[in-house]
């Protein structure tokens, strides 16, 4: 997959954290490959586990360069309304808890917003999470939420920009600043057309970028030096990298 990834023009990696038993697991590549690094976080699906301990423990590694992913995700919340109330606020809690981190070793946040986008914003603006920023992985489209690239906050763009059903996304791409979009994966899934329905891999970035270009009217060229430059001033490692 690196090399697939290599040959297409990818130069470095970011694997994010979501659950704490799969850290070790991503250690291991970033420290056999130079270009591969790592991000500790938990997923809010995951808060139920969450161990800040666990977390200081990886985070001075020298290939940790993030925190999360991290956030709010109230997409699968449970029926029963008290189950419910409980869960927002624990995921609430585990979020506050992973920016107040950031802060304290100064990395930047991989932020999962889904269905939760009001309370995402409040909590990144209140607990002033601009002073690291990060990246909306995954951005899901909200308009609510381009307010955030002034408080040093990048949005993530993937696969599901170049889906048939993207028209919310492709509508508020040109409203998003140039120098805050970023490409990613979320590998394995959300695979750019027309691969749908196979393993999403770092190599169809370039698939992501050329439908970018296209709603930009830009040159695939011009997207892929953009959002290489953008990377490199979020993830100042990456600089490392040729």
């Amino acid at each position: 997959m690196i090399q697939n990834a290599r040959s297409c023009g990818v130069k470095a990696f970011l694997i994010p954290g979501a659950d704490p038993k799969d850290l070790p697991k991503a250690i291991q590549l970033s420290e056999k490959y130079d270009e591969v690094f790592f991000a500790v976080g938990v997923h809010p699906y995951d808060c139920e586990n969450y161990n800040l301990s666990l977390l200081e423990k990886y985070v001075t590694h020298p290939k940790c360069i993030a925190v999360g992913e991290c956030g709010l995700d109230y997409f699968r919340l449970p029926k029963d309304n008290e189950e419910k109330k409980k869960n927002i606020q624990l995921q609430k809690e585990v979020f506050i808890s992973q920016i107040q981190f950031a802060k304290k070793v100064q990395k930047p946040l991989i932020v999962h917003i889904r269905d939760a986008s009001n309370d995402s914003k409040t909590i990144l603006m209140e607990h002033d999470a601009k002073e690291v920023g990060g990246v909306l992985h995954c951005f899901n489209a909200s308009e609510h939420l381009l307010e955030l690239s002034n408080h040093n906050f990048y949005f993530g763009i993937g696969g599901v920009i170049t889906f048939k059903n993207a028209k919310k996304l492709i509508e508020i791409l040109p409203k998003i600043a140039q120098d805050k979009i970023i490409i990613e994966t979320d590998g394995p899934y959300l695979t750019p057309h027309p691969f749908r329905g196979e393993r999403n891999e770092p190599k169809y970035t370039n698939n992501i970028a050329q439908r970018i270009a296209e709603i930009l009217n830009l040159s695939i060229e011009d997207i892929e030096n953009l959002t290489t430059s953008n990377a490199k001033k979020l993830f100042k490692e990456f600089s490392s990298i040729n």
